[in-house]
């Protein structure tokens, strides 16, 4: 006979668990779908965050100068102290000479004493130590020791110089590639921002940047203010004659600046040698802290950690080289946060 039992019912357990598995699953595909338009941020968005990002990029860029020039000073006085320790070892050698060759003189007459010949090869500093060896030398010989004692020891410290400088400039070339790393992931951060825009997103921004480039440079009223001094005047000349020019971190020019980079450059232009950083030059001269009482040709210094320089260039405008993706160009000095002027 057939069996005349009934199918097994699912327990209410099962459905339960099955039912409210499925209606979460169901919200969360809603939740996404209603987050999805706001996960990508707005042109304007992006472009706030960029400009962070080029900030945070030009703050290390100033710390990578500061490294920088640290290594060059660094390897020019090693380079010096180096030479310095070659050139006293010949001394040292030609000292050597000449006590041995008086003592081989006083060896064939028959005159010398065991004790210099135990010093011609021992080390002439334990032979100085003793006071009683001195009466058997003669003041010739007493003073070509002192002589040699003298350069050891000259010789010695320059060896310890040079060797702490080393380390010094091992720790400065480490400290040197984490900024470069730094700079190039701030800006790396930045680029893939701006590589999430559209077509038209880009277009636009590119227009802003462009118009903003142009209106500096052509249609800015700098008045009628006064230059700081002659040489003020003409650095201020050399940086109008680089309008234009891309800034490009690390870089001090002809071509292409980051901030300290054309206001140094632009000083050297002028016969006036300036530090190479913001921080350093923010110290270079006299501090005018009213914006009222600055002078055409004036370093303004901008941000609580003095990271960016420009110049003063009169009607409220600054001449900069701003970050990276724009061109040497006016600006107001309202568009930064201004500490203080310096007049070299």
């Amino acid at each position: 006979m057939a069996s005349h039992r009934r199918p097994k019912q699912p327990s209410r357990t099962r459905v339960t668990v099955l039912t409210t598995a499925a209606a979460a699953a169901v919200a969360l595909s809603a939740q996404a779908a209603n987050a999805a338009p706001s996960e990508k941020p707005s042109k304007d968005e992006v472009k706030a965050k960029v400009d962070a990002l080029y900030e945070q990029a030009e703050q290390a860029t100033e710390k990578y100068n500061g490294a920088k020039e640290k290594q060059e000073k660094l390897q020019k006085e090693i380079s010096t102290v180096q030479d310095n320790v070659a050139r006293g070892q010949e001394e040292l050698n030609e000292l050597r000479e000449g006590l041995g060759s008086m003592a081989s003189a006083q060896y064939r007459s028959g005159g010398i004493d065991p004790s210099v010949q135990l010093f011609l090869s021992s080390d002439p500093d334990d032979y100085l130590d003793k006071a009683s060896t001195l009466d058997q030398l003669s003041a010739q010989q007493v003073d070509a020791l002192t002589k040699i004692q003298d350069k050891q020891r000259e010789l010695a410290q320059q060896r310890a110089e040079a060797t702490d400088k080393l380390k010094d400039l091992a720790t400065t070339r480490e400290e040197l590639g984490k900024k470069k790393e730094e700079v190039q992931s701030k800006l790396g951060e930045a680029q893939k921002l701006l590589n999430s825009l559209t077509a038209a997103e880009k277009a636009a921004l590119a227009e802003e940047e462009a118009r903003a480039t142009r209106s500096s440079a052509e249609r800015v009223d700098l008045g009628d203010a006064k230059p700081a001094s002659g040489r003020a005047m003409a650095a201020f000349q050399a940086a109008q004659s680089k309008i234009g020019s891309p800034y490009v971190y690390g870089a001090s020019g002809p071509s292409s600046f980051d901030c300290s980079g054309l206001t140094s450059w632009a000083f050297a232009q002028a016969g006036v040698g300036i530090p190479r950083i913001s921080q350093d030059q923010a110290n270079a001269g006299t501090r005018i802290y009213s914006q009222s009482d600055l002078m055409v040709g004036d370093l303004v210094i901008f941000y609580g950690d003095l990271h960016h320089v420009g110049f003063y260039a009169g009607n409220g405008q600054v001449l900069h080289a701003p970050r990276s993706g724009t061109v040497v160009r006016y600006e107001s000095i309202g568009n930064m946060p201004y500490q203080f002027g310096v007049r070299i």
